[in-house]
């Protein structure tokens, strides 16, 4: 589709959306391939070796604005190859000032749209889905790992402690830590099974959490939910 121009002598300032697109990853990608000190066939050779081919050629016509399209595979295994993130190679934060988030809309700061693109800022009306789902379960899992780790330097804390009131201070911080890790694995344990009522993949746990989901039929039945945890 043909952008609108908002007048002729304005072309070259207001390029169609599409290209302008394509100018960030095109201009980021050229960016950080000379930031690696690597040629566009160094370049081309590692997008091979992560599985997706680029040609030389095909690098060094995006580079110079020559290639027609620009698949979104290949901005993918572009970024993974230089070792950054597909986000940070369609808006350049720090090295394009503005950009266009759509066609017809007026310039606005990279960074903003960055945020937008990433969910990062909501915007009204849309549906962010089950990202802020999957937040809120990472940040839980950080909450109940740290308290786990404080739990063990109090416990440590309570077994070498030289005086009795060392040992005390020492075991109330550790039964703090044990209620909050408890807590924050509760709160895991719910949100990950309302997440599992709605049909969504369950988040991976990390080893010292894997007490967090219900155990398998034929475990113990008289195993409280809070002895589990």
């Amino acid at each position: 589709m043909t952008q609108r121009r908002v007048d002729a002598d304005q072309e070259d300032a207001f390029p169609e959306w599409v290209d302008r697109i394509k100018a960030n990853v095109a201009g980021e990608v050229r960016r950080r391939r000379r930031e690696m000190g690597w040629s566009a066939q160094d370049l081309a050779d590692r997008c091979e070796e992560l599985g997706h081919p680029i040609p030389r050629n095909v690098i060094a016509n995006m580079e110079s604005g020559r290639r027609a399209n620009l698949p979104l595979v290949d901005v993918m295994v572009l970024a993974a190859a230089l070792e950054t993130y597909p986000v940070c190679l369609i808006f350049p934060v720090g090295y394009v000032k503005k950009t266009q988030e759509l066609p017809f809309q007026e310039l606005v700061p990279t960074w903003d749209a960055l945020r937008r693109f990433t969910g990062e800022e909501q915007v009204l009306g849309f549906d962010p889905g089950l990202v802020p789902d999957y937040e809120h379960h990472a940040s839980l899992v950080h909450t109940a790992l740290a308290a786990l780790e404080e739990e063990d330097r109090a416990r440590f804390a309570a077994k070498t402690a030289t005086s009795r009131a060392q040992q005390e201070e020492a075991e109330r911080k550790r039964s703090t830590y044990a209620d909050q890790a408890i807590s924050a694995k509760y709160r895991l344990r719910q949100l990950r099974r309302e997440l599992q009522e709605e049909g969504a993949t369950l988040p991976q746990l990390p080893t010292g959490l894997d007490d967090v989901d219900p155990p398998d039929p034929g475990s113990d039945p008289n195993t409280t939910p809070e002895e589990r945890l």
